[in-house]
């Protein structure tokens, strides 16, 4: 159970945070796949949580807009080269994991450059 506290942080900090997520268990899920999260995952993880509460449900959430949506997001620093370099098992794969998201189907891949 979160304190008011910890709950105040994460509607301040990630204020499109799905229900119950916290950033303590996403520290804890990134660990444990080998990522160390800084300031740049936690600001692809609010891009991320940003564009699923725009839009109208998961379910309607194709991988391709989603990667489109980053690219855009991303581009001045490098675009999904950028996001691979954070996110090396996929951004939207992991970035989703990360974000307490459902992951759209077909967004794991493992060849572009993907090292995991």
């Amino acid at each position: 159970m979160m304190s008011n506290v910890a709950m105040d942080t994460v509607v301040q900090d990630f204020p499109h945070a799905p229900d119950g997520w916290t950033k303590e268990e996403a520290i804890a899920f990134a660990r444990g796949i080998g990522l160390d999260p800084g300031e740049s995952h936690w600001e692809a993880v609010r891009a991320l949580q940003e564009f699923f509460v725009r839009h109208e449900g998961p379910e309607s959430i194709r991988s391709r807009e989603l990667y489109d949506a980053l690219e855009e997001r991303f581009h001045a620093r490098g675009g999904m080269k950028y996001l691979y370099g954070l996110f090396p098992g996929g951004p939207i794969h992991q970035g989703c994991q990360l974000a307490g998201l459902p992951v759209p189907a077909g967004s794991a891949d493992y060849g572009f450059g993907s090292v995991q």
